[in-house]
Order: structure tokens, then sequence, then C-alpha cells
């Protein structure tokens, strides 16, 4: 996957009308344009910042079915999310992977009662279940979590869902999509739709990287920009009324000590009635999320005092060890689109976490809402659509089973590369012809050279926030060493992409700036 062949394919397809244009490059956008190029149409993928840069990499990490849609009675969204998690698991391995979790109980009648309910959530995995719930006594969610708070501890229930790595997902969805035929590019920005007789017939598109400029036909456009899908409606018809409602969600990450032992801890009803989950991810501890409304729409959202405040202020309730505000290695925020409600309610928990797909009357089919785990039914869901409004020939999907990028199964998870899956080779005879390669970036994270250079040649990577982001996860897992590690970066990237001195000085400043916002201060 390299930015390059993908500017030349554009450029040779620039006079010939294309089947499908996608815009938006996150878990929805790239989901679209996959399965779109597995039908065998002809795809176009724009993406203004880069893959995942938005809440696609900022979720809890989680493939899951949602039990807390469960307990608010959305049984047909329980159903989809779990077939679809199923799927994810069986088509990419070396991402997603089977977490246990156990619900701590310390009230006599909670342990009975996440029993019942989690038994109909395994009922409606059917097949596709990771495996059973069940209950345990006080000494068996000891062992699982050594460091819960045991005072007043009852025992509790544990259960099974997915955990995988977000932006690594999506790179490996764009990936298979251009190895499918498909184009997908990143620094693209859509700066207006095309219309003919009043019917959109494609868009002009500005390259951020070149500044040069392009009109693009397609028989079909397809707006998959998440919480900006505004921004492109917008441009179709300005007197349409807001689609988005986003919801800000918050994560802090810890330190393994904090959560000892390989499960997960889902906490099912804190003081304000929403979840909270404390998950092992990459050597780490993710804590989240809040559910905060919010009418600011960033790609950098940040995170507000209270939601960091509940966050600690609960999870000490459970951890033996209480996490303070210096134990926070990094913090991101991610907006939710949740679709906006037609009554106008003002709570979260009101708005529906399924997923709209809508044609306006110009054509212009924009999908909203939804969530990671059900990104490909939403892709077969859009295009289905899409090839209607275009008038392209029925073609059945594929993606139900289709083997992402990467795909290895009986994956070794205690190897730091096993999220390459079946590239892993590939890097280590990088290592073998430059030794250099194989020297860690820092020592407190398991990153090496060699990621830097994989992550230009092969995965579009175009700046050091692309790499230490979203290709590798050191901004999420640790801002402080991030930082540290953004000179050398810059320095393999530059040489490497034949970029100058002051490109990589001026890479430095701009990640050093943006990391700045994933450390935790004193409010």
């Amino acid at each position: 996957m390299n930015r390059n062949q993908q500017l030349a394919q554009l450029e040779e397809y620039a006079n010939e009308i294309w089947d499908l244009v996608v815009i938006g490059g996150g878990a929805t956008g790239l989901g679209t344009a996959l399965d779109a190029a597995t039908r065998g149409y002809k795809v176009l993928l724009l993406e203004r910042h880069d893959f995942a840069k938005g809440t696609s990499s900022r979720s809890t990490k989680l493939v899951h079915g949602g039990v807390r849609y469960l307990a608010q009675g959305d049984i047909s969204l329980v159903m989809e999310a779990l077939h679809e998690r199923g799927l994810m698991y069986q088509n990419a391995p070396h991402l997603v992977h089977n977490q246990p979790f156990v619900i701590p109980s310390y009230k006599w009648w909670s342990g009975p009662f996440y029993t019942v309910g989690l038994k109909v959530y395994d009922l409606m995995a059917g097949k596709l279940g990771l495996g059973p719930s069940q209950s345990l006594d006080t000494d068996e969610v000891i062992a699982k979590i050594p460091n819960i708070k045991q005072e007043g501890l009852l025992g509790g229930v544990v259960y099974h869902d997915g955990q995988f790595d977000d932006s690594r997902m999506a790179i490996n969805i764009a990936q298979t999509c251009v190895e499918s035929g498909g184009t997908v590019l990143n620094y693209m920005q859509v700066t207006d739709l095309l219309k003919e007789d009043e019917m959109v017939c494609g868009v002009k598109v500005k390259d951020l990287l070149t500044d040069k400029s392009y009109e693009i036909r397609s028989r079909a456009v397809v707006n998959a920009t998440g919480v900006f899908v505004d921004d492109i409606i917008q441009m179709d018809d300005s007197n349409a009324a807001k689609s988005i409602q986003p919801s800000q969600g918050v994560h802090i990450v810890l330190d393994r000590e904090f959560l000892q032992g390989d499960a997960a801890i889902m906490i099912p009803q804190t003081d304000d009635g929403r979840v909270l989950f404390a998950v092992p991810w990459h050597g780490k501890v993710v804590v989240g999320t809040t559910d905060t409304l919010v009418n600011e729409i960033s790609a950098e959202p940040k995170a507000l005092k209270e939601e960091i405040d509940f966050i600690l202020k609960t999870a000490s309730r459970y951890l033996a060890k209480p996490p303070a505000k210096e134990d926070v290695l990094s913090i991101f925020a991610g907006l939710r689109p949740l679709a906006a409600p037609k009554d106008g309610t003002e709570s979260t928990k009101e708005i529906s976490r399924g997923h709209k797909v809508h044609v306006s009357l110009s054509g212009l089919v924009t999908i909203l809402g939804g969530k990671w785990t059900t990104f490909r039914k939403m892709a077969e869901e859009t295009v289905d659509k899409a090839a209607m409004i275009g008038g392209l020939q029925e073609r059945k999907c594929m993606t139900a089973h289709l083997p992402i990028h990467g795909y290895v199964r009986n994956i070794d998870r205690k190897k730091a590369w096993y999220i390459y899956g079946s590239d892993q080779p590939y890097l280590q005879r990088l290592i073998e012809d430059e030794p250099e390669l194989g020297e860690k970036l820092h020592a407190r994270l398991p990153y090496k050279k060699v990621e830097v250079i994989w992550a230009v040649r092969y995965e579009m990577a175009q700046t050091v926030e692309d790499v230490l982001a979203r290709r590798v996860r050191a901004l999420f897992l640790d801002a402080r060493a991030a930082i540290d590690m953004a000179p050398e970066v810059a320095r393999i990237m530059a040489k490497e992409m034949d970029k100058t001195p002051e490109w990589e000085k001026r890479q430095v400043q701009e990640f050093t700036s943006l990391a700045a916002n994933y450390l935790l201060v004193d409010y």
C-alpha cells in the first residue's frame, strides 16, 4: 500500500467514471471501500487526514455485542453485533482475540442478576460465541483479578467478548481493499460535490500534501465521515438539518500493575448509569469510558476535567491501588457519531448505537452512527444502497468470510509483533538486511526502528503522528515515551522519504505539540 502508486491509479482514471467514491477513511469508510472492491466495483476512498485519525483509533478496543444495549432492550442491535463480532474474530485472528471480562459483585443480588442476563447474551451469540459465562465465588474473582478491591467482595460473573487494536485493523482493511483492486488515499480533502442535473456525480478533491486538485466523476458517492458527515451533507444541501449528535468518550491508560491477571473488569452500573471498563491492552490498561454530549466537533477532542475525575473516582472503588492523575500514561478522547434523535432528547442513553443509511434527493448516500463491531454489516448495507443509486450491476457481498490482510491463526500474542500477523517474517527480513533496524525506539515500549520503515513503505504513513499514533500505538500507551521517540522516528522517516532537515524539525515540533494533549496535567 504505497501512496505514490495509489495516486498514479487516481490519475490513470482521471478521465473515466468511478463506480463509487467513498469519503472518509475510518472504520465505516474503509469497510465500505473494501466491500465495493471485493464485489468488483471500481472504488476510490478519500480521507482528509490519515486513516482512522478520528473516532476509529480512539475506541475502548472492544469487539462486542454490547451488554449495556441488552440491558436497554435493544435486542436487534445486540444480535447483529454478536454475529459481526464472531465474523471479525474469524476474519482477523491476528488482531481480534477472546477476552474474559469479570463483573465483580459487592451486592448479594447482583451476581445472580448478571449471571442470568449473560446466559441470554451467550445464547444470542449462538455458534459464534467466544465462551460460556459463569458465576464466580470470591476466591475465583481474586484469582482472575489479583488486585481487585476485596473489601465487601461477594463473588462475580465472568463472560467473554472480543478485544482488538482498532487503528491496526483500519490499516489492514485498507491493505485488503488495495489487494482487492480498490484505491485508497489519505490526506485528500473533498472540497465540494460535483452535480449534473441536480444529482451528485462526483467530487472535487485537494491533495493536502501537494496542493494539487482533482475533479473525480463517480456513479455514486458515499459520505462515511463519522462525526463530520454534516460537513459533506451541507455541501449537498445547505438547508439540511443536523444529522449527528456527537458524544465524547474518554479513556485513561495506566501501567499494568493496576490490573494484574489476564481478565478485564466490567462495571455495569456507575453512579450515573454508565458502563466502565478496565481492559488489558498492549501491556498497559485502558480504563473508560465516558458518554458526554458535545457541540464542538474536532479531529483532536480534549477530555474534560469532570470526565477524568469520573474515571479515576470510579476505578478507585474497584482497584486495590487507586489510580491518581500522576499514574496516567496517556489520555485520549473520541467522538461517537450518534445519529441525532428526531425528538430532540439530550440524553446519550436515549440515542441508539445502531446505524442508518440515508439517501438525499440528489443521490448522496450517507451512513450514520454505528460502531466498530458492526463496520462490515454497515458497509454491506451502504454498498447495496449505493449500487442501486448508481445503477451498478447487482453483485453479492463477499466480506462475511473474507480474511483481512495479516490473517494468520494460532498467533503468539506474547511476541511484540503479533499484530503484523503474516507480515512478521518480512519485518524480520528487513532487520537481517540492516541489523540497526532491530533496535528499540524507547526502553519503555517494544517498538523497533524497522516498524517505522514498514509503516512508510507499506502502510502509507506520511507523518510522525501517523507512525506513533496509529501504525504503532506509542502515543496512546505512553505519551511521554512517544514524545521522546519523535526525533528518531522523524530522522528515519526523513531518510526513507527523502525529506529535508526542515521537514524533520517541523514534524517533531508538530507531534510534540499534539502529544501534549495526551498528557494529564493538573487541572
